[in-house]
Protein backbone atom coordinates (compact mmCIF):
# COMPACT_ATOMS: atom_id res chain seq x y z
CA UNK A 1 0.00 0.00 0.00
CA UNK A 2 1.37 3.39 -1.04
CA UNK A 3 1.94 5.87 1.76
CA UNK A 4 0.74 9.50 1.86
CA UNK A 5 4.35 10.57 1.42
CA UNK A 6 4.44 8.74 -1.92
CA UNK A 7 1.39 10.60 -3.23
CA UNK A 8 2.74 13.90 -1.92
CA UNK A 9 5.99 13.26 -3.77
CA UNK A 10 4.07 12.45 -6.98
CA UNK A 11 1.99 15.60 -6.61
CA UNK A 12 5.09 17.76 -6.17
CA UNK A 13 6.70 16.17 -9.24
CA UNK A 14 3.61 16.80 -11.33
CA UNK A 15 3.50 20.39 -10.13
CA UNK A 16 7.16 20.79 -11.09
CA UNK A 17 6.52 19.51 -14.62
CA UNK A 18 3.53 21.83 -14.96
CA UNK A 19 5.58 24.77 -13.71
CA UNK A 20 8.44 23.90 -16.10
CA UNK A 21 6.03 23.72 -19.03
CA UNK A 22 4.54 27.08 -18.00
CA UNK A 23 8.00 28.67 -17.75
CA UNK A 24 8.99 27.31 -21.16
CA UNK A 25 5.73 28.57 -22.61
CA UNK A 26 6.39 32.04 -21.25
CA UNK A 27 9.96 31.91 -22.60
CA UNK A 28 8.73 31.16 -26.11
CA UNK A 29 6.23 33.99 -25.79
CA UNK A 30 9.04 36.36 -24.84
CA UNK A 31 11.17 35.20 -27.78
CA UNK A 32 8.22 35.77 -30.11
CA UNK A 33 7.59 39.20 -28.58
CA UNK A 34 11.27 40.17 -28.88
CA UNK A 35 11.31 39.26 -32.57
CA UNK A 36 8.13 41.25 -33.25
CA UNK A 37 9.35 44.21 -31.20
CA UNK A 38 12.70 44.23 -33.00
CA UNK A 39 11.09 44.04 -36.43
CA UNK A 40 8.64 46.83 -35.61
CA UNK A 41 11.17 49.19 -34.04
CA UNK A 42 13.74 48.56 -36.80
CA UNK A 43 11.20 49.40 -39.50
CA UNK A 44 10.37 52.73 -37.83
CA UNK A 45 13.96 53.98 -37.86
CA UNK A 46 15.05 56.85 -40.07
CA UNK A 47 18.70 55.97 -40.45
CA UNK A 48 21.30 58.69 -40.47
CA UNK A 49 24.78 57.19 -41.09
CA UNK A 50 26.34 59.91 -38.93
CA UNK A 51 23.92 59.76 -35.98
CA UNK A 52 24.19 56.59 -33.84
CA UNK A 53 20.97 57.41 -31.97
CA UNK A 54 19.08 56.88 -35.24
CA UNK A 55 20.43 53.34 -35.48
CA UNK A 56 18.80 52.13 -32.27
CA UNK A 57 16.12 49.50 -32.05
CA UNK A 58 15.22 47.03 -29.34
CA UNK A 59 14.48 43.33 -29.84
CA UNK A 60 16.19 41.25 -27.18
CA UNK A 61 18.34 44.10 -25.85
CA UNK A 62 17.30 46.19 -22.85
CA UNK A 63 17.75 49.45 -24.71
CA UNK A 64 18.73 50.29 -28.29
CA UNK A 65 21.80 48.06 -28.41
CA UNK A 66 20.38 45.65 -31.00
CA UNK A 67 20.07 48.43 -33.55
CA UNK A 68 23.47 50.02 -32.93
CA UNK A 69 25.22 46.64 -33.06
CA UNK A 70 23.32 45.62 -36.20
CA UNK A 71 24.26 48.83 -37.99
CA UNK A 72 27.91 48.73 -36.96
CA UNK A 73 28.21 45.13 -38.15
CA UNK A 74 26.76 46.11 -41.53
CA UNK A 75 29.68 48.52 -41.99
CA UNK A 76 32.50 46.10 -41.19
CA UNK A 77 35.08 45.63 -43.93
CA UNK A 78 35.53 41.95 -43.07
CA UNK A 79 33.33 39.74 -40.96
CA UNK A 80 33.66 36.30 -39.38
CA UNK A 81 30.04 36.31 -38.14
CA UNK A 82 31.07 35.40 -34.62
CA UNK A 83 30.35 37.05 -31.28
CA UNK A 84 31.19 36.66 -27.60
CA UNK A 85 28.86 37.81 -24.84
CA UNK A 86 29.91 37.71 -21.20
CA UNK A 87 26.84 38.07 -19.02
CA UNK A 88 24.36 36.57 -21.48
CA UNK A 89 21.73 35.76 -18.83
CA UNK A 90 19.08 33.30 -20.09
CA UNK A 91 19.19 34.80 -23.58
CA UNK A 92 15.80 36.45 -23.33
CA UNK A 93 17.34 39.86 -22.68
CA UNK A 94 20.88 40.44 -23.88
CA UNK A 95 22.91 41.94 -26.73
CA UNK A 96 23.49 38.89 -28.94
CA UNK A 97 20.29 36.83 -29.17
CA UNK A 98 19.14 39.06 -32.03
CA UNK A 99 22.33 38.19 -33.91
CA UNK A 100 21.98 34.49 -33.09
CA UNK A 101 18.37 34.13 -34.21
CA UNK A 102 17.81 36.79 -36.87
CA UNK A 103 21.29 37.18 -38.36
CA UNK A 104 22.29 33.54 -37.76
CA UNK A 105 25.65 34.45 -36.23
CA UNK A 106 27.58 31.82 -34.35
CA UNK A 107 28.87 32.75 -30.96
CA UNK A 108 29.84 32.14 -27.38
CA UNK A 109 27.34 33.04 -24.66
CA UNK A 110 28.83 32.99 -21.17
CA UNK A 111 26.74 33.28 -18.01
CA UNK A 112 27.86 32.91 -14.40
CA UNK A 113 24.47 31.84 -13.02
CA UNK A 114 24.02 28.10 -13.60
CA UNK A 115 20.21 28.27 -13.73
CA UNK A 116 20.16 31.11 -16.25
CA UNK A 117 22.83 29.41 -18.33
CA UNK A 118 20.84 26.18 -18.47
CA UNK A 119 17.70 28.09 -19.44
CA UNK A 120 19.63 29.81 -22.23
CA UNK A 121 20.79 26.43 -23.48
CA UNK A 122 17.25 25.03 -23.44
CA UNK A 123 15.71 28.05 -25.16
CA UNK A 124 18.29 28.82 -27.83
CA UNK A 125 20.42 25.80 -28.76
CA UNK A 126 17.66 24.34 -30.93
CA UNK A 127 17.32 27.68 -32.74
CA UNK A 128 20.99 27.95 -33.67
CA UNK A 129 23.43 25.05 -33.42
CA UNK A 130 26.31 27.46 -33.94
CA UNK A 131 25.96 28.66 -30.35
CA UNK A 132 28.19 27.60 -27.49
CA UNK A 133 26.55 28.34 -24.15
CA UNK A 134 28.87 28.11 -21.17
CA UNK A 135 28.23 28.43 -17.45
CA UNK A 136 31.29 30.28 -16.13
CA UNK A 137 32.09 33.31 -14.01
CA UNK A 138 34.82 35.18 -15.84
CA UNK A 139 37.39 36.83 -13.57
CA UNK A 140 40.91 38.18 -13.95
CA UNK A 141 42.22 34.75 -12.98
CA UNK A 142 40.54 32.66 -15.69
CA UNK A 143 40.51 34.92 -18.75
CA UNK A 144 42.79 32.53 -20.62
CA UNK A 145 39.99 29.98 -20.48
CA UNK A 146 37.88 32.41 -22.50
CA UNK A 147 40.62 32.61 -25.12
CA UNK A 148 40.60 28.83 -25.39
CA UNK A 149 36.80 28.70 -25.75
CA UNK A 150 36.55 31.31 -28.49
CA UNK A 151 36.74 30.23 -32.14
CA UNK A 152 38.20 33.59 -33.14
CA UNK A 153 40.76 35.93 -31.63
CA UNK A 154 39.04 38.83 -33.42
CA UNK A 155 35.29 38.23 -33.08
CA UNK A 156 33.04 40.73 -34.80
CA UNK A 157 31.54 41.61 -31.43
CA UNK A 158 32.38 41.40 -27.74
CA UNK A 159 29.59 42.40 -25.36
CA UNK A 160 30.30 42.48 -21.64
CA UNK A 161 27.93 43.22 -18.77
CA UNK A 162 28.67 41.56 -15.43
CA UNK A 163 27.69 44.41 -13.08
CA UNK A 164 30.96 44.47 -11.22
CA UNK A 165 34.56 43.90 -12.23
CA UNK A 166 33.93 44.66 -15.91
CA UNK A 167 37.01 46.88 -16.19
CA UNK A 168 39.45 44.24 -14.97
CA UNK A 169 38.01 41.50 -17.19
CA UNK A 170 38.02 43.71 -20.29
CA UNK A 171 41.54 44.96 -19.59
CA UNK A 172 42.75 41.38 -19.23
CA UNK A 173 41.09 40.33 -22.49
CA UNK A 174 42.77 43.14 -24.41
CA UNK A 175 46.16 42.61 -22.80
CA UNK A 176 46.10 38.94 -23.74
CA UNK A 177 45.79 39.93 -27.39
CA UNK A 178 42.13 39.43 -28.19
CA UNK A 179 41.03 42.08 -30.67
CA UNK A 180 37.23 42.28 -31.08
CA UNK A 181 36.14 44.55 -33.91
CA UNK A 182 33.25 46.04 -31.91
CA UNK A 183 33.03 46.16 -28.11
CA UNK A 184 29.92 47.01 -26.10
CA UNK A 185 30.25 47.62 -22.37
CA UNK A 186 27.93 48.93 -19.67
CA UNK A 187 29.07 52.08 -17.88
CA UNK A 188 27.92 53.39 -14.51
CA UNK A 189 26.54 56.92 -14.93
CA UNK A 190 26.45 57.37 -11.13
CA UNK A 191 30.22 57.93 -11.35
CA UNK A 192 29.56 61.01 -13.49
CA UNK A 193 30.90 62.07 -16.90
CA UNK A 194 34.44 63.04 -15.91
CA UNK A 195 35.81 60.63 -13.29
CA UNK A 196 38.14 57.90 -14.58
CA UNK A 197 37.27 55.31 -11.98
CA UNK A 198 36.14 51.77 -11.30
CA UNK A 199 35.40 49.59 -8.28
CA UNK A 200 37.98 47.69 -6.30
CA UNK A 201 38.75 44.25 -7.66
CA UNK A 202 37.13 41.28 -5.95
CA UNK A 203 36.99 37.91 -7.62
CA UNK A 204 33.59 37.26 -6.02
CA UNK A 205 32.19 40.78 -6.54
CA UNK A 206 28.40 40.84 -6.03
CA UNK A 207 26.55 44.06 -6.78
CA UNK A 208 23.76 43.17 -4.35
CA UNK A 209 26.19 42.75 -1.46
CA UNK A 210 28.59 45.61 -2.10
CA UNK A 211 26.10 48.43 -1.46
CA UNK A 212 22.40 48.45 -0.51
CA UNK A 213 21.54 50.91 -3.31
CA UNK A 214 23.21 48.73 -5.99
CA UNK A 215 25.00 51.78 -7.36
CA UNK A 216 28.55 50.66 -6.62
CA UNK A 217 29.56 48.63 -9.66
CA UNK A 218 31.36 48.83 -12.96
CA UNK A 219 33.21 51.67 -14.62
CA UNK A 220 32.73 55.36 -15.40
CA UNK A 221 32.36 56.36 -19.04
CA UNK A 222 35.63 58.32 -18.96
CA UNK A 223 37.34 55.31 -17.44
CA UNK A 224 36.22 53.15 -20.34
CA UNK A 225 37.32 55.75 -22.87
CA UNK A 226 40.77 55.94 -21.29
CA UNK A 227 41.20 52.15 -21.32
CA UNK A 228 40.09 51.71 -24.91
CA UNK A 229 42.14 54.64 -26.19
CA UNK A 230 45.22 52.90 -24.78
CA UNK A 231 44.40 49.98 -27.07
CA UNK A 232 43.63 52.16 -30.10
CA UNK A 233 39.88 51.74 -30.06
CA UNK A 234 37.59 54.51 -31.27
CA UNK A 235 34.67 55.68 -29.14
CA UNK A 236 31.35 55.59 -31.00
CA UNK A 237 28.64 56.74 -28.60
CA UNK A 238 26.50 55.88 -25.61
CA UNK A 239 22.93 54.72 -26.06
CA UNK A 240 20.02 57.09 -25.48
CA UNK A 241 19.10 55.46 -22.16
CA UNK A 242 22.56 56.01 -20.71
CA UNK A 243 23.49 52.38 -20.14
CA UNK A 244 25.97 51.15 -22.76
CA UNK A 245 29.06 52.52 -24.49
CA UNK A 246 30.27 51.39 -27.92
CA UNK A 247 33.82 51.18 -29.21
CA UNK A 248 35.32 49.95 -32.46
CA UNK A 249 38.61 48.99 -34.03
CA UNK A 250 38.96 51.75 -36.60
CA UNK A 251 41.04 49.54 -38.88
CA UNK A 252 38.01 47.35 -39.47
CA UNK A 253 35.78 50.17 -40.78
CA UNK A 254 35.90 52.59 -43.71
CA UNK A 255 37.48 55.90 -42.71
CA UNK A 256 34.57 57.91 -44.13
CA UNK A 257 32.17 56.08 -41.87
CA UNK A 258 34.20 56.67 -38.71
CA UNK A 259 35.27 60.25 -39.29
CA UNK A 260 31.75 61.61 -39.69
CA UNK A 261 30.14 60.07 -36.60
CA UNK A 262 28.33 62.46 -34.27
CA UNK A 263 29.12 60.98 -30.89
CA UNK A 264 27.41 61.57 -27.54
CA UNK A 265 29.84 61.26 -24.64
CA UNK A 266 27.52 60.82 -21.66
CA UNK A 267 23.90 60.29 -20.78
CA UNK A 268 22.19 59.59 -17.48
CA UNK A 269 21.12 56.00 -16.83
CA UNK A 270 17.36 56.48 -17.09
CA UNK A 271 16.51 53.48 -14.89
CA UNK A 272 18.83 54.59 -12.07
CA UNK A 273 17.50 58.13 -12.21
CA UNK A 274 13.89 56.90 -12.02
CA UNK A 275 14.64 54.48 -9.20
CA UNK A 276 16.62 56.91 -7.03
CA UNK A 277 14.76 60.07 -8.04
CA UNK A 278 17.96 62.02 -8.52
CA UNK A 279 20.64 62.74 -11.12
CA UNK A 280 24.10 61.23 -11.09
CA UNK A 281 25.31 63.82 -8.59
CA UNK A 282 22.76 62.65 -6.03
CA UNK A 283 23.51 59.02 -6.80
CA UNK A 284 27.21 59.59 -6.32
CA UNK A 285 26.53 61.08 -2.88
CA UNK A 286 25.11 57.70 -1.87
CA UNK A 287 28.32 55.85 -2.75
CA UNK A 288 31.06 58.46 -2.36
CA UNK A 289 32.50 56.71 0.69
CA UNK A 290 33.00 53.45 -1.20
CA UNK A 291 36.44 52.41 -2.41
CA UNK A 292 37.25 53.61 -5.94
CA UNK A 293 40.25 52.88 -8.13
CA UNK A 294 41.55 55.57 -10.48
CA UNK A 295 42.18 54.45 -14.05
CA UNK A 296 45.48 55.93 -15.13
Amino acid sequence: MKTPAYYLSRFREECKHTRDEFDHGRAWQRIHLALMRGAASASLRKLDPHDPSSWEFCGFSQNGEDGIIDYLLSNLRRTNRYFIEIGASNGLENNTSWLAIVRRYSGLMIEGDSVLSQQCREYFMSLNWGLQIVNARITRENIRDLMDLSLHNNPDLLSLDIDGIDYYVTKGILELGMRPKIIVVEYNSAFGPNACATVEYKEDFDIAKEHPKRLYYGVSISGWRRLFSQHNYRFVTVDQNGVNAFFLDSGEFPADFINHLRTVGFRENFAQMCQHRTTWEGQYELIKNCAFVDIE
